[in-house]
């Protein structure tokens, strides 16, 4: 079963990359700006830079004044967000369809001309600095994330997290984040993905007249990609005061373009999507070992990580839970999954692959995802058949490569005070 997408392509002199994809059943319609960069494209030193200008692309432009993207947005009706990955950085807008001048207007004029200034910058490094104090130096799940990112990797910048290091977010200056912008946030490194009730060439032309001016950038540096083969198992320990312990694994994987990802993302799905997946079953109902079980695997651009978190019960031994994980997998590796099982996996990626373009926003989100990620919208038209034609044999074969023992980064949390 192939998608079927309308999809009109069209790149401007400066670089601009534009993805139109119109539907009139309601007057509704979503703008995406992804830009081609994350936490991948920083260095030691400037960590966190990219989540950091998520915060300061609302901080005021040319003709609008600080606060006031959101301020004519809502009052217009729609509703903005953004979010920053290791790998790209995306902004976005839901709004009635009359709206769409207004909106081009906000988001070319803060690509154009944000303000970068000594007074924004201080405001929103402490923003940014009291959010990775709640969801990483205070948050068992980010503690333990930060620490695995930092096991698994020795070169490659995915060892940082994303909203990076905080002695790096007290640093980052003014200067720095100028030069930033000119090289990230110049249109050849952006795609525009708009979706909902509009007329193509209106619309189009509206764009050209509102983005063409905007100078193109610089090239960005290659990522370093020097990452050495792991070679044995790495562990981590962290000490934190909690109820109970837990354990999160991760092994490196594929990046997002290998057919390989497909594969695992099977195998993430009978692992641990819906109470009848193996780990819930196994674990949680039948060892009674964790209170939850949960697989996490998603693309990246270059080569990254398949992991397992497991939220143990209070007073249950980290190695016992440890040692029916492995089993597990070793069940995957070593047993041919049963048909019914492989059909459910293939089933529930497809019906979420499937829910994700009910909106207009999630079709706006998943052309640009595509596009970035993969190279090509089109990528995503016989994803539902390559799914499809997934065999038990590739699930072995690939479970196999990944879940050698040698290829294990396991942290464990221990409940504790911990040291000065």
């Amino acid at each position: 079963m192939a998608l079927v997408f309308p999809v009109l392509e069209h790149a401007l002199p400066n670089g601009l990359q534009i993805r139109l994809l119109r539907d009139s059943s309601l007057p509704v319609a979503t703008l995406y700006s992804f830009f081609r960069v994350g936490s991948r494209n920083e260095r030691p030193g400037i960590t966190g830079i990219s989540h950091l200008f998520e915060h300061m692309m609302f901080n005021g432009s040319k003709k609008y004044g600080p606060k006031e993207f959101d301020r004519r947005l809502e009052a217009a009706g729609g509703s903005s967000n953004a979010y920053t990955s290791n790998d790209l950085t995306a902004y976005y807008e839901d709004f009635a369809s009359d709206a769409l001048p207004l909106v081009l207007d906000l988001e070319s004029d803060r690509m154009a001309s944000l303000v970068i200034d000594d007074a924004s910058l201080a405001r929103e490094r402490e923003v940014v600095k009291e959010e990775r104090r709640f969801r990483t130096d205070n948050d068992i799940d980010g503690m333990m994330d930060e620490a695995l990112g930092a096991l698994a990797f020795f070169a490659h910048p995915y060892r940082w997290p994303v909203i990076g290091w905080m002695s790096d977010i007290e640093r980052i200056s003014r200067e720095d984040c100028e030069g930033y912008f000119r090289a990230c946030y110049a249109p050849n490194n952006c795609t525009l993905v708009l979706v909902g009730d509009f007329e193509e060439q209106p619309a189009l032309r509206s764009i050209e007249k509102l983005y063409g001016p905007i100078p193109s950038g610089p090239p960005l540096p290659k990522v370093p990609d020097g990452e050495p083969s792991q070679k044995g198992e790495r562990r981590a320990v962290i000490r934190y005061p909690s109820q109970a312990p837990a354990v999160l694994a991760g092994f490196r994987g594929p990046d997002g373009r290998n057919p390989d990802s497909l594969v695992l993302d099977l195998i993430e799905a009978a692992l641990s999507s819906g109470e009848g997946a193996r780990l819930k079953r196994a674990l949680v109902y039948e060892q009674e070992l964790c209170v939850d079980a949960h697989v996490w695997f998603g693309w990246r651009m270059d080569p990254g990580l398949f992991q397992i978190s497991l939220k143990l019960n209070p007073g249950v031994d980290p190695a016992r839970a440890e040692s029916s994980l492995w089993a597990e997998l070793a069940r995957v590796c070593n047993e041919s999954l049963p048909e019914k099982e492989l059909e459910r996996a293939k089933n529930l990626v497809r019906a979420g692959l499937l829910r994700a373009l009910q909106t207009t926003n999630g079709r706006a989100h998943t052309v640009g995802q595509m596009e970035i990620m993969l190279g090509t919208w089109r990528a995503m038209l016989d994803l539902p058949d390559r799914y499809a034609a997934i065999t038990a044999a590739e699930i072995q074969r690939v479970a196999r490569k990944t879940f050698a023992p040698h290829r294990r980064n396991v942290v464990t949390l221990v409940p504790g005070e911990q040291p000065e």
